[in-house]
């Protein structure tokens, strides 16, 4: 009988809870124990298994960095693992960096709930600081073109502008459900109300209707790209939803229509988008190319967010957990 070989792993990073698919041959099923699958040192659980692919659960508590993925005696392979960099949160949107590597993340909170912070940066070295306090629900931020953040609070429909020391003052408000925010290069301000209306905020803080999508059930979700259209998920009570361009004159069309739950999206240092997708037996984070269909690149349950420091590395939320990888290729 042939010996297992392991010829490659789909996605190549995950977190813990996420399943990746070891493709391969020669792994022996049928018998009364299936093929013993280790990534590190930990026995993994399969969820899947076949002569030619085995579909595993990464487990918790493995340190992050690469980690060999071993199917019995075969050669190993080796997969990127992130290990979390932030917990303690309630995140429901993505999290943002600024110019200087330090990430910004929420304690959102339930409906009209007065938390102690709401806004927690954390440094390049993984030290977590309170940040700012005060914000009713902060959902959605966003970094202006001259380095300034900027916050939504959902609950009163209003966006804040955060200074340097925390405090917070209101830059726009009657903006309906403030959730996804996103600058366009020339510092106008795009939120999502997630009842459908995109508003579009100039320099001068006057708000109009930019563009109308169906209504979320969750939150709206943006990012501005390269061509400096908009780019929109929001989750509805659909099997599947669509990630829309809304181009410079507010025209909606449809990118791609098949994700499950879409929720995060950010550009990459090198301009290409990622969408996070929470729908359970795919989840994760997919690169969107140019043309054709999604690619999943992380695997992980219950991903809310994602952003990318200013060197191409990244970090993917959870609800309550920020998860940090190095320079996607």
């Amino acid at each position: 009988m042939p010996s297992p070989r392991v010829t490659a792993i789909h996605p190549l990073r995950a977190i813990e809870g996420g399943r990746i698919d070891i493709e391969g041959s020669g792994f022996v099923i049928g018998d009364v124990y299936p093929p013993e699958v280790r990534i590190g040192e930990a026995r993994v659980r399969l969820v899947y298994a076949s002569s030619t692919r085995l579909g595993v659960i990464v487990p918790s508590g493995l340190e992050g960095g690469r980690a060999a993925v071993r199917v019995g005696d075969a050669a190993p392979a080796f997969i990127d693992v992130a290990a979390p960099f932030a917990t303690g949160l309630h995140q429901v949107d993505n999290p943002v960096f600024d110019r200087d590597g330090s990430l910004y993340v929420t304690f959102s909170g339930t409906r009209g709930q007065q938390v102690p912070v709401s806004i927690f940066r954390v440094r390049p070295n993984g030290t977590r600081e309170t940040f700012s306090s005060g914000i009713v629900n902060p959902t959605s931020m966003a970094i202006d073109p001259q380095g300034r953040l900027y916050v939504s609070s959902r609950f009163e429909g209003t966006v804040y502008r955060v200074a340097p020391d925390g405090s917070a003052e209101a830059f726009a408000n009657d903006l309906g459900v403030a959730c996804g925010l996103a600058f366009a290069r020339d510092g106008s301000l795009f939120v999502g109300d997630r009842s459908g209306t995109i508003f579009r905020v100039d320099r001068a803080r006057k708000a109009t209707t930019f563009a109308s999508l169906p209504a979320s059930v969750a939150a709206f979700h943006l990012a501005v790209g390269p061509d400096d259209a908009l780019y929109v998920t929001g989750p509805t009570l659909s099997s599947y939803d669509a990630l829309y361009r809304v181009d410079a004159h507010g025209v909606v069309t449809t990118r791609y229509a098949g994700f499950g739950r879409p929720q995060g999206l950010a550009f990459d240092t090198h301009g290409t988008l990622h969408v996070v997708e929470a729908l359970a037996g795919g989840s994760g984070l997919y690169r969107v190319p140019p043309t054709g269909d999604p690619e999943l690149v992380l695997a992980g349950p219950g991903l809310v967010g994602v952003a990318f420091d200013p060197h191409g590395g990244f970090v993917v939320t959870s609800n309550e957990t920020a998860y940090r990888l190095p320079r996607s290729s």
